[in-house]
């Protein structure tokens, strides 16, 4: 086992094409060719975490929160970034980060929050653009449902909850081989003209490269004519914040309860309650203010996220209720999601959780 197969899986379940741009997912520090003894689960990179890495034998830590954010311009150890980087560096121990790109899909950081409160007829609040293509490609007809069964199996064809969707038009297509040429069908030198179907399928544009090794590799002609577009079109899986439902309706304080309940917090800070009952949530993971028009244009009852300021709850306007219940305790189950999705792929593999609190923030009763 080595660490970019670990990494491997992780890109598989979120791609790194999904991070915002202002992000720094990915392998901040160590060799992927090198062999893993195991992994350590966390929703930060600290000193702390290296120093149970070490201990209990980990050369691979997986963090929600990228280590490095801005660049480094010394490694001299005079802030917890830099002593971070030197110790896991000087003790052979990897970190990879997954960060918004795992915020950015719907079984991700939101979806694991939405599991705790039993929510629903889940959504994305935000669907992210520039993330579906489409591929034309002409095969003969006899070879078209193999070519499709191969192009589905590598993850196109999927619209919403219906899988292997494509649009198929029958023609006719004409190539003549040049010198030196050996043509599927017909003679080099002729005009050949050929019974084709016209194959379109939709696909998660970070699939591109698999989904064209997939065609050129099934596909009979030497020189297979295909064509690859970019859509305007949102997936509706992959974006910023998480709609859905509580399967009853509560009253706002009961709500509140449970959700203080549900993610272990010693205190909400919310709005004005409205006087209406909760049954539509919105929520965002980390700091999601900037979803809070979106929570209310999608008329939510109530919106849960962190790091929202003074100003921006007065956003609610009475139309709905802002809870912010913090940073950390927003994405604390983030752990569980790494661990669970890593020891599905390695079951008898070395997968552990940190048992480092993280948490910068503390609170005084």
């Amino acid at each position: 086992m080595k660490i970019k197969d670990i990494i491997n899986v992780l890109e598989n379940t979120a791609s790194p094409s999904l991070q915002e741009s202002y992000d720094n997912a990915g392998l901040l520090a160590g060799n992927e060719q090198q062999e893993c003894a195991g992994v350590l689960c966390s929703l930060d990179a600290t000193e702390a975490v290296v120093d149970e890495a070490i201990e209990r034998k980990c050369n691979l830590i997986v963090s929600h929160h990228p280590l490095i954010f801005k660049g480094l311009k010394r490694i001299t150890g005079k802030n917890y970034v830099e002593r971070t980087v030197i110790k896991a560096i000087k003790n052979d121990i990897a970190i990879y980060a997954i960060h918004t790109n795992l915020d950015n899909i719907i079984s991700g950081v939101n979806g694991r929050m939405a599991d705790r409160l039993g929510l629903v007829n889940r959504g994305i609040l935000l669907p992210k653009t520039g993330t579906l293509k489409k591929l034309y490609t002409f095969v003969p007809v006899e070879h078209a449902q193999n070519l499709r069964t191969a192009l589905f199996n590598t993850g196109a064809g999927h619209i919403g909850n219906y899988s292997q969707c494509s649009f198929n038009v029958e023609g006719s297509g004409t190539f003549k081989g040049e010198e030196g040429t050996n043509p599927f069908t017909g003679l080099p030198g002729e005009l050949h003209y050929e019974k084709e179907i016209k194959v379109e399928v939709i696909f998660p544009a970070w699939l591109e490269q698999r989904i064209i090794q997939a065609l050129t590799a099934i596909h009979p002609y030497e020189e297979p004519a295909y064509d690859v577009v970019q859509l305007e079109n949102t997936h509706q899986y992959i974006g910023s914040g998480l709609t859905g439902s509580l399967p009853e309706p509560m009253e706002e304080r009961a709500f509140l309860a449970f959700l203080k309940e549900s993610f272990q917090l010693p205190v909400i800070r919310h709005t004005q309650l409205t006087g209406r009952p909760i049954q539509q949530v919105a929520l965002c993971g980390g700091a999601g203010s900037f979803l809070i028009s979106k929570a209310l244009h999608a008329k939510t009852d109530i919106f849960i996220s962190a790091d929202i300021k003074y100003h921006e709850f007065f956003d609610a306007d009475n139309r709905m209720v802002i809870a912010d219940i913090g940073h950390f305790e927003s994405e604390r189950y983030t752990i569980d999601l790494l661990h669970d999705i890593l020891l599905e792929k390695f079951p008898t593999f070395a997968v552990l959780k940190t048992a480092v609190n993280t948490n910068p923030v503390f609170y005084y009763a």
